[in-house]
C-alpha cells in the first residue's frame, strides 16, 4: 500500500470518530465497483420507481466515471478521499459482493449484502484449497473472510438451498432474508413478446433468429494478476458458426471479473459480445437458450423456463481440483452436460423439452421457489422502516 494511500486511510479513521451519520445516504456497489448491475442496481431502481430518490440520496461506487447511471444518484471513484468520506457518514450500505478490508463499519450504518449468486461451487469456509489470484494461503483466506462476514447485518438469499450453505459457509448468524434476487424481479416483469422485441432491437439482435446466450463462469486458476482472469474456453467457434449460423445468433456474456478483449470480428454476424459491464438481465430475456458451466446463472435463467445446455469442457478439474460442488451436478442440471463442441452442437440441434421435464420442474421447486419479482420492493421495506 503507498504512502499516499495509507494517509487516506488514517483520515478516514478519524472521520469516522468525529463525523455524524446522515441515515439518508444509502452507498452502493456492485462487483467492486467495476460495474451498474446486478441486485444493488435492481433496489436502486426500484427506489427510483417509488419516488424514494428525493428522500434518500444514493451513490454508486464506480471505476468508470462515464458508466451511465438513472435518476439522481451521483457516481464515485473508489478509492478517492470522496470515496473514505462517504463510507465514513453514509448510513446505508448496499452491495453484492466484500468490500476492502480496510472499510470501517460503524455500529448504527446498516449494511444490506445482496451477494450474487446461488452456490453451485463451494465458498469461503467450504474451501479446501484457494487458487484464485491475491490468495496465497487458505487460512488467510478463510480467516478474513469471517471478519469481513460479521460486518453484515442482512443477507439476502434466492433460496432456501442458499441459506443453508450461507449459513456455514460464511458463519453468518444474524438475519437472512430468503426472498429471492432483487436483479431477478425484470425476468417476472418483462417476460412478454412485446418488452423482447424492444429489447432485441435496442441491442441490436436480428429477430428471426434463435438467439443463444453463452455465459460461462471464470476459473480460480486462470489469470493474468490479482482479480484479472482470462476468457478460456474450449468452444471451437469456427465450428459453431459453420454448424449453426444460418438460424441462430450466439451472444457471448462474460463474467465480470473476465477483462480479455477478445476480437470477434471473425465472426460478424455469428457472435455477438456483451462485457462485463453490461447487465446480463436483458440477455436472458432475449435469449432462446442459455449455454453455460458453472456458474451461477442457471438458477437465475431457469426462472424463464428455457433450454439450458452445460458446456463443461473441464468438468473432472473443475470439480475435483479447484472448487468442489455443492450438490450432484451431473444428476441434477435440467439439461445436457457435455465436454466437446460437437457435443454441444448435437445436444442444440436435438434438444427436447420432454426429455428433461422432470428434471428442469425439480430444479425450479428447489432454486427459484422464493423469486416472485418483488425483491427489491423487501428490501427497500427493510431501509424504511
Amino acid at each position: 500500500m503507498n504512502i499516499l494511500k495509507q494517509l487516506v486511510i488514517a483520515i478516514y479513521k478519524l472521520l469516522t470518530k468525529v463525523l455524524p451519520i446522515n441515515h439518508r445516504i444509502i452507498l452502493f456497489e456492485s462487483n467492486m465497483g467495476r460495474n451498474y448491475t446486478g441486485n444493488p442496481k435492481a433496489i436502486y431502481e426500484e427506489m427510483l420507481g417509488l419516488g424514494l430518490d428525493r428522500s434518500y440520496r444514493s451513490y454508486f461506487i464506480l471505476e468508470d466515471m462515464d458508466t451511465k447511471i438513472p435518476g439522481t444518484a451521483k457516481k464515485i471513484k473508489r478509492n478517492r478521499l470522496r470515496y473514505f468520506y462517504y463510507f465514513a457518514i453514509a448510513g446505508i450500505w448496499i452491495s453484492d459482493t466484500r468490500f476492502p478490508r480496510y472499510i470501517i463499519k460503524r455500529p448504527d450504518t446498516l449494511y444490506i449484502q445482496t451477494w450474487h449468486g446461488t452456490p453451485l461451487k463451494k465458498l469461503a469456509l467450504d474451501l479446501d484449497a484457494v487458487y484464485m489470484s491475491g490468495e496465497t494461503s487458505l487460512e488467510d483466506y478463510k480467516r478474513n473472510f469471517y471478519k469481513n462476514v460479521q460486518t453484515w447485518d442482512y443477507l439476502v438469499s434466492q433460496n432456501k438451498y442458499s441459506t443453508e450453505i450461507f449459513r456455514r459457509a460464511f458463519g453468518f448468524e444474524k438475519e437472512i432474508l430468503e426472498i429471492g434476487y432483487p436483479r431477478n424481479d425484470i425476468l417476472f416483469k418483462k417476460n412478454k413478446k412485446e418488452e423482447i422485441y424492444k429489447i432485441k432491437e435496442m441491442l441490436g439482435l436480428p429477430q428471426d433468429k434463435r438467439v443463444i446466450l453463452y455465459a460461462p463462469t471464470w476459473r480460480d486458476n486462470e489469470y493474468y494478476r490479482n482479480g484479472i482472469y482470462k476468457f478460456n474456453t474450449g468452444l471451437d467457434f469456427p465450428l459453431l458458426m459453420k454448424e449453426l449460423s444460418e438460424d441462430t445468433v450466439w451472444v457471448v456474456k462474460y463474467h465480470y471479473l473476465i477483462r480479455d478483449a477478445i476480437d470477434w470480428s471473425d465472426y460478424e454476424g455469428f457472435v455477438y459480445d456483451f462485457d462485463k459491464d453490461y447487465d446480463i438481465s436483458l440477455l436472458y430475456l432475449v435469449s432462446d437458450m442459455l449455454v453455460t458451466d458453472y456458474s451461477s446463472v442457471m438458477f437465475d435463467y431457469s426462472i424463464l423456463k428455457r433450454p439450458m445446455l452445460f458446456y463443461c469442457y473441464d468438468l473432472c478439474e473443475y470439480k475435483d481440483t479447484l472448487r468442489g460442488f455443492y450438490f450432484d451436478f451431473m444428476n441434477e442440471a435440467p439439461g445436457p452436460v457435455v465436454e466437446t463442441t460437437e457435443a454441444l452442437i448435437e445436444s442444440i440441434k436435438a434438444y427436447d423439452n420432454e426429455n428433461y421435464k422432470d428434471k428442469y420442474e425439480a430444479f425450479i421447486s428447489k432454486y427459484n421457489h422464493a423469486d416472485d419479482g418483488k425483491a427489491a420492493g423487501k428490501v427497500i421495506d427493510l431501509i424504511c422502516k
